[in-house]
């Protein structure tokens, strides 16, 4: 299975549920209508007050993404969207509204399962 894992933070001065709130009704829907490849679309976001409770300092990123493509002949698709001018602007317009983009940090990755036994 392949996919894509992003750790993204937000743009400094914006809050926590201002990132939240604008990642899930305006960059989730602009991603999906530009690249509908997506087996799955995930956000993983921090708990930050933990994080911070156990580490003692701020996390350095507000939320994994996660996308997952059915095959590799989607992800091909996807990178190419990324490609197409309309696209990457759109992308980088909406993305420098909400985020830090100087700490972007992205990743292809494969994933494996184990299997749990059962108890």
């Amino acid at each position: 299975m392949i996919k894509s894992m992003v750790m993204l933070k937000a743009k400094p001065g914006m809050s926590r549920e201002a990132f939240r709130e604008y990642y899930e009704t305006v960059h989730a829907p602009l991603a999906l209508r530009l690249y509908p490849y997506f087996a799955d679309y995930r956000r993983n976001y921090v708990d930050a007050e933990a994080y911070k409770a156990r580490n003692g300092v701020d996390p350095d990123f507000d939320v994994l993404t996660e996308i997952t493509f059915a095959s590799r002949e989607d992800y091909e698709k996807f990178r190419a969207a990324q490609r197409e001018p309309d696209n990457a602007r759109a992308q980088r317009e909406d993305e420098e509204k909400f985020l830090d983009r100087r700490v972007m940090r992205g990743f292809t990755v494969e994933e494996t399962r184990s299997e749990i036994p059962a108890r």
